[in-house]
């Protein structure tokens, strides 16, 4: 049944999670013989390497697949920021590459790749590795642009305005301040400005916290300043916040929605408040010393200051001539081949993937369409018309489920949505949305599984 067909009890369903993530294209789920023996080489164990490197064995177990990974735990930043308000751990956010060397023979090397020679098709690492390939598979993931700030730095995110955008000792460091906030106290959180990795992300941290704040810190402050006026799952995330934490939704947003819709309007707003572009919140400035944020609007005195900065593709990309003047990897659309290197395939958030979001759903997806035609092309034969899936999943407190999904193909040239429905329905019922909680909670366990187990 197509996703444009489906009833709303159907699309909530399919959409959320009781199709598997595992659940792909029939073209992608038949082995193909492809030339035997050759050599894969994959620069980045994230979601996408790993999928990547996954499902190439799977598809074609002669192929001789190596991931190039620095690190010997991935930390899944899908999920990370319910480390903040405690329901989960720093420990639940580390996943094993066990499994992908036990059960599909990938091979492993923690090192840092240093050389790249594209017409030798090499890879060299810092630990004086000379790897060969057949294709490179390039998963760079992303880097922040600490300093599009004025005050902010690497440095200061590491001891004092912490990011925690990219999981790990800063995730950390931002659980311990929120957790620890005086009674009454500010939290900022500064959102990105597009494209930016995780589009409901930066909406779900806030509204988690606020959620835990009425338990721990009733009388505290939550501010999200935005250079933005709009985000992905905007109506159906504020008619959370609106339900949950006496959030007025701005009066455009209001007028935007159906009247059957059901919108409170508080005589006392709660502590959640957005500032968006439009209303001066961009940020300009942050001072660690002195914990305040400047935006367009004005100075904010803050007890918590979290800054999720602008984004481009990660380093790796750029050492390897890999990215454009915009910091981002150009690709054929087809098979994620770089436009800029020969052999050479950019998947994940570093690519430029037109309408698809930058979230590890559609790296999962890029991984396994780019696999099957590398496959493909390896053996002579056309690539089969690819189509991608993605579906963003998040909450805006713990019962209240919500999501964004889409089918793409390419359309002249791009990679273009082709579904029409893409939201939970803003007149979902209490229980539909309580289900899309519990669907966002088993895709996390799930979907980490397809990617690595």
């Amino acid at each position: 049944m197509s996703p444009l067909n489906l009833s709303r009890r159907q699309w909530l369903a399919a959409s959320a999670g009781l199709l598997s993530a595992a659940a792909w294209p029939l073209w992608a789920q038949t082995p193909a013989t492809s030339a035997k023996g050759a050599r894969i080489v994959i620069i980045g164990g994230g979601v996408g390497g790993a999928t990547a490197a996954k499902y190439l064995k799977i598809f074609d177990p002669s192929l001789r697949v190596t991931v190039i990974e620095k690190n010997r735990t991935y930390i899944r930043a899908y999920g990370s920021s319910e480390v903040l308000n405690q329901h989960s751990s720093m420990d639940e956010l580390n996943v094993s590459y066990d499994a992908l060397a036990s059960r599909y023979g990938v091979n492993f090397v923690f090192d840092t790749v240093t050389g790249f020679d594209p017409q030798a098709r090499t890879v060299s690492t810092a630990g004086k590795q000379i790897l060969t390939y057949d294709r490179l598979i390039v998963s760079p993931g992303i880097q922040l642009l600490y300093d599009a700030y004025a005050g902010y730095s690497e440095a200061v995110a590491n001891t004092a305005v912490p990011s925690g955008w990219i999981p790990g000792a800063q995730t950390a460091l931002l659980a311990k301040q929120l957790q620890g906030m005086r009674q009454g106290g500010t939290f900022v959180m500064a959102a990105p400005p597009n494209p930016y990795r995780c589009p409901p992300g930066p909406y779900e941290r806030p509204a988690l916290m606020t959620e835990w704040f009425m338990k721990h810190n009733p009388t505290a402050k939550v501010i999200i300043v935005d250079p933005k006026d709009s985000f992905v799952t905007d109506q159906t995330m504020m008619l959370g916040w609106n339900r949950l934490y006496n959030f007025n939704l701005p009066e455009d947003y209001i007028k935007a929605m159906s009247p059957e819709v059901e919108i409170k309007q508080h005589a006392k707003p709660g502590m959640l408040n957005w500032v968006r572009g439009k209303d001066g919140g961009r940020p300009l400035r942050v001072d660690g010393k002195n914990m305040t944020i400047e935006i367009e609007a004005g100075v904010i005195q803050a007890d918590v200051i979290n800054v999720i900065p602008p984004m481009k593709a990660g380093q790796i990309a750029l050492t390897l001539g890999l990215a454009d003047k915009n910091g981002w990897c150009p690709v054929d659309r087809r098979n994620f081949a770089s436009t800029l290197q020969p052999n050479v395939h950019v998947i994940g958030d570093a690519s430029i993937a037109d309408a698809m979001p930058k979230s590890a759903f559609a790296a999962n997806t890029q991984a396994k369409v780019a696999a099957r035609a590398i496959i493909e092309e390896l053996a002579g034969r056309p690539a089969p018309e690819p189509f991608w899936e993605n579906t963003c999943y998040a909450l805006a407190g713990k019962d209240y489920g919500l999501f964004v999904a889409d089918v793409f193909k390419v359309v002249e040239g791009k990679i273009a949505r082709i579904n029409k429905a893409r939201y939970l329905p803003l007149d979902a019922s209490a229980a539909q949305i309580k289900l899309a909680a519990r669907y966002q909670q088993a895709w996390l366990r799930t979907f980490t599984d397809d990617c690595f187990a």
